[in-house]
């Protein structure tokens, strides 16, 4: 069975759990701490970066975003739609939702890797701002939720869980219809909600 290096906090991590859950596409999630550098995955993928998958072949596939379309080409092609139109609007989904991802990783870590007095207000601020940018653009026009997800939607489903781990009761003020959104995913989707960031 496929080996997915990962970690339960992460969006990306949890976009290609969701995604392979819902496809049936059957993995082996084993959690590591890049921090540590484990041999493993290293091994695998020389940036020590997560998630990587290992395909029982030994081949190891990395990034997120490269994960879903390994996968996407193993379980017959239903991440990315087969329409032109629709397949870039499910690429932009998702490159957003990373990209929001991106940010607010941006601003977790710069709080937690640096001494108090080293800390700089100004990176916050600008990772914070893009974030909301985000946010807005996502809460503007949320993805409809009719027909097979996408890509996109495990992305957005993932991201709106890292602002739900990291930064509840701020990022939800004003934006009603994204929370909404999730509400209703998971209601679609009620067995993918525990595969959220946690």
């Amino acid at each position: 069975m496929p080996r997915l290096l990962c970690s339960s906090s992460s969006p990306y991590s949890a976009k290609v759990r969701m995604a392979a859950a819902h496809l049936g596409y059957a993995l082996d999630a084993v959690p590591v701490d890049t921090g540590a550098e484990p041999d493993d995955l290293i091994a695998a993928n020389p940036l020590g970066k997560i998630p990587t998958l290992v395909t029982d072949a030994g081949e190891a596939v990395f990034d997120s975003r490269t994960i879903m379309r390994h996968i996407d080409r193993e379980s017959g092609r239903s991440l990315y739609p087969r329409n032109a139109r629709r397949a870039a609007e499910a690429e932009q989904l998702e490159a957003l939702a990373d990209g929001l991802c991106d940010c607010l990783l941006a601003h977790v870590m710069e709080r937690r890797g640096r001494p108090a007095d080293q800390v700089s207000q100004a990176w916050l601020d600008k990772q914070w701002r893009k974030a909301l940018r985000a946010l807005d653009r996502l809460n503007a026009a949320p993805p409809r939720l009719s027909g097979r997800p996408t890509a996109g939607h495990f992305a957005l489903r993932a991201a709106i869980g890292y602002c739900d781990l990291r930064f509840a009761g701020q990022w939800e003020r004003g934006r009603a219809k994204l929370v909404g959104w999730r509400r209703r995913f998971d209601a679609r989707h009620p067995e993918l909600a525990a595969l959220a960031p946690h």
